[in-house]
């Protein structure tokens, strides 16, 4: 078989693949960009495990839980592959980076292992396991970014779509791995970055999320995040745009003001704060200080009185105080945030913290503080949603309710799951609905005729 796009051998000969994602939304992203990569060489994806010639797990490193999942998954495969001697089974991403060796011994090997910035070689990696081998590449670049890969888009919905702008991070906050794994910040030029997102509206797509690890550091030549932002939101008033995710360094005046300049720009930022305390953000490399923070909350609130703030927070860091703990939870109520992701510390080897911090925090105190953090952003999160009864918003419809067929849902500009009867609606439409109630993490409308 020859692809005749590229005029090079297909070696896949429509063997089927299967890729399993766990982790951030770049993993998603990057998962699109891998089945994008296959089908070049005559691969064919299918969303069934059970019938794929080859198996991809594409895994995450950020929190040791996230390991522990992808070696229990592994060990469910065992069975899978007893049944089908011919299966490959691989892992790629930041697992595949960081345990390079452990991957490729023991019961639970794995044929293929390939970090995030070898995507392109998959291919030959998938050869060399055919062949008896082991193909295994995790060099990092500091030039890769895919920038002219058409991802696959696997959604079902076909509203909205992930847009990755830049990889790998600078930031080495002392208890990430992410640099370790990803490497460091490099970022696509703008004019393949927004005429990726055009093709994407002309293609029917109504939304589209720019993604990086730190993804409002992003800068090509003269063109920074502001000014990107920008050119994207230009392409239709009827193309909604956010990212993710941003650092609170550098959330700069003028990007908030770019935001508030476009209505179809999305009223909705994540601003990790990770703690409420400056002392422990100062070990944690943040770059920032409490002070800081609230001054970049209240710069977002003056110009975007309507904005949606959420927020990732860590319970249990290094060297953590009660005092410490306190600040933090007197930080959520401050901000008053619309939705947190919330953890207990995990200490990841490599990293600055783990040589040089002392994980000293019992694990039965960082529970019991997670529980609170987690207690509080519950009656935060059903205030935010409360507050939002009887105002009146325009809802991008992303599908059917999965409760029942005859009503839809879709989200605010603000990000909240809102469901509302169907109407005469389909997915990519915009209906103009009244919420007329609540739970802690859906909002409940009818549309206003």
């Amino acid at each position: 078989m020859i692809d005749r796009n590229t005029l090079r051998p297909v070696t896949g000969d429509g063997r089927r693949l299967f890729v399993e994602t766990y982790g951030c939304q770049m993993n998603v992203g990057d998962t699109e960009i891998v089945v994008s990569v296959m089908q070049r060489e005559g691969y064919v994806y299918t969303d069934r495990i059970d019938e794929a010639d080859v198996v991809l797990i594409n895994t995450c490193s950020i929190r040791d839980n996230a390991e522990q999942r992808i070696w229990g998954r592994l060990r469910e495969l065992r069975g899978l592959r007893r049944r089908r001697p011919s299966l490959l089974i691989g892992i790629i991403g930041c697992m595949a980076e960081r345990l390079k060796e452990r991957l490729v011994e023991g019961e639970d090997a794995v044929d293929i292992v390939a970090g995030p910035d070898a995507y392109r070689d998959l291919p030959r990696l998938v050869r060399e396991a055919e062949a008896g081998g082991k193909g295994v590449n995790v060099l990092l670049s500091n030039e890769e970014t895919y920038a002219e890969i058409a991802p696959v888009r696997l959604d079902r919905n076909g509203v909205s779509a992930f847009v990755a702008i830049m990889r790998g991070c600078d930031n080495f906050c002392s208890y990430c791995v992410v640099p370790y794994t990803r490497g460091r910040e490099r970022s696509r030029d703008a004019a393949t970055i927004v005429a990726e997102a055009r093709t994407l509206f002309e293609n029917g797509y109504r939304e589209v999320t720019l993604l990086g690890q730190n993804v409002n550091s992003y800068r090509t030549g003269d063109v920074d995040f502001p000014a990107l932002l920008k050119s994207v939101a230009e392409i239709s008033p009827l193309l909604r745009v956010r990212f993710a995710t941003s650092h609170p360094k550098d959330m700069s005046d003028r990007l908030i003001e770019t935001m508030a300049s476009m209505p179809n720009i999305c009223r909705a930022i994540h601003l990790p704060a990770q703690s409420g305390s400056t002392a422990v953000l100062e070990r944690m490399n943040r770059k920032y200080t409490r002070e800081w923070y609230l001054g970049r909350v209240e710069a977002i609130r003056r110009l975007m009185p309507d904005c949606a703030i959420t927020t990732d927070l860590i319970a249990g860091f290094c060297g953590e105080t009660e005092e410490d703990h306190r600040a933090t939870l007197s930080l959520m109520e401050q901000v008053g945030y619309d939705f947190a992701y919330m953890f207990k510390y995990s200490e990841r080897p490599g990293t600055f913290a783990q040589r040089h911090l002392k994980d000293d925090v019992p694990d039965e105190v960082k529970t019991a503080r997670l529980t609170e953090i987690i207690n509080l952003q519950n009656e935060l999160s059903e205030r935010s949603n409360r507050r939002d009864i009887g105002r009146e918003f325009e809802i991008l419809v992303e599908g059917v309710s999965k409760r029942r067929d005859d009503q839809l849902f879709g989200r605010t500009s603000q990000n909240k799951v809102v469901v509302f009867d169907r109407g005469g609606h389909e997915a990519g439409d915009y209906v103009r609905v009244r919420i007329t109630g609540c739970s802690s993490a859906t909002l409940y409308g009818e549309e206003i005729l």
